[in-house]
């Protein structure tokens, strides 16, 4: 069997490079707003109510299940816990 490398670990993973980098912005944008809402020192019926989500829904955030959320929702978030959001484009290598 023949070893592979690869940049990271939704490359690996993931059939298209497009799957590979979606994973890879959500997985990036989960932790950063899993983060916050952990440094907010508040209950989770509080931090779920700042959010405008369920209680399910920030459990679900906050267990890293990343598959309950796409990129567009968790945009929605970052914003909802301060964050800004950029996105890089550069050429593929």
């Amino acid at each position: 069997m023949e070893r592979q490398s690869f940049s990271n670990v939704w490359d690996a993973l993931e059939d298209t490079p497009a799957e590979a980098a979606n994973l890879s912005m959500r997985s990036t944008l989960l932790i950063a707003i899993e983060q916050k809402v952990r440094n907010w020192n508040v209950t989770q019926k509080d931090a779920a109510a700042r959010l405008g989500i369920t209680q399910p829904r920030l459990n679900d955030l906050l267990r890293g299940r990343i598959a309950n959320f796409s990129l567009d929702a968790l945009v929605e978030l970052a914003g909802k816990v301060g964050l800004s959001v950029r996105l890089d484009i550069a050429d593929a290598a």
